[in-house]
């Protein structure tokens, strides 16, 4: 019996420790993700926002925000068409491929996927109203390096 225990414990660390490296991972692969961008990506997507790695979500979601820019989340967008292939190109080529990210959010917003949603369940609603923060998709607010993609929880700062 004691052996069993031994062996179950054993495996229950490997599991924690196998969860862990899933979750450095994910970091890891979205932090990374704005290197080698396209000078147009760093022109016409972060004159209004951070730039999203594309890595914080799949395929299907970059497809459906870039054939919708002339409706971006009720701003039109649109750029030129040889724009629009370059940064689509890189996006998609970059998206996040089998994994929690890749998965199609609703209006394809990377804030209302479920691994966003999972990672912030602990913010209050009232957090996300704060003229300070605005909305769950003004990364920049908690996390001073999100627009080099760098979304370590140990350097999230909640402003009041």
């Amino acid at each position: 019996m004691a052996t069993y225990r031994y062996v179950h414990r054993l495996h229950t660390a490997a599991l924690a420790t196998l969860l862990v490296l899933t979750s450095i991972s994910g970091l890891a692969q979205s932090n990374a993700g704005l290197k080698g961008a396209p000078a147009i990506f760093n022109t016409e997507c972060t004159s209004c926002h951070i730039g999203f790695a594309p890595s914080l979500t799949g395929e299907a979601n970059w497809r459906g925000i870039m054939g919708g820019l002339d409706k971006h989340f009720g701003v039109d967008a649109s750029i030129d068409e040889k724009s629009r292939q370059a940064i689509s190109a890189w996006l998609i080529s970059h998206a996040a491929k089998g994994s929690q990210y890749a998965s199609v959010s609703p209006e394809f917003r990377i804030s209302r996927s479920n691994w966003f949603i999972r990672q912030h369940d602990e913010v209050s609603s009232k957090v996300w109203k704060r003229a300070s923060v605005k909305s769950p998709a003004n990364c920049g607010a908690c996390h001073g390096g999100a627009d080099k993609g760098d979304f370590d929880e140990d350097r999230v700062r909640i402003p009041s």
